[in-house]
């Protein structure tokens, strides 16, 4: 990015990142981060609740998203050992909330562009 008429970058934990977009999409990009937090959004989730609501991540690729998103410090891990099963359960920490905005606006892209582009279907019809 030029700042001054002088290239930057940002430098985050001996990364380099080109652009404030290189930046986000390091935290939300891929297919499934976006989708756990659009989830997690509202409040607290256990691991059988996200892969209830998003029936087409393998239990493998919810693990890893789920592990990058907490090395990221966007989610919370909190488990609960006072009796079998273990229980796990997730939430956004501060720094998570602060991409609810950002989510929101991807959100409302998603819905002008799949009502104008597409229709809304039941999911049982397919």
């Amino acid at each position: 990015m030029k700042i001054r008429n002088e290239e930057h970058v940002f430098r985050i934990d001996d990364k380099i990142y080109h652009c404030a977009m290189d930046v986000t999409m390091n935290y939300i990009g891929g297919k499934w981060k976006t989708v756990v937090l659009w989830y997690l959004r509202k409040g607290k989730k256990r691991y059988g609740e996200l892969s209830k609501l998003i029936p087409q991540i393998t239990d493998r690729m919810l693990s890893i998203t789920l592990k990058q998103l907490e090395s990221d410090q966007i989610i919370n891990r909190k488990v609960f050992s006072e009796k079998p099963p273990l229980t796990v359960e997730y939430s956004l920490t501060p720094f998570g909330q602060t991409l609810l905005p950002v989510l929101e606006a991807i959100a409302g892209w998603g819905r002008k562009t799949g009502t104008s582009k597409g229709k809304i279907v039941r999911a049982k019809e397919l």
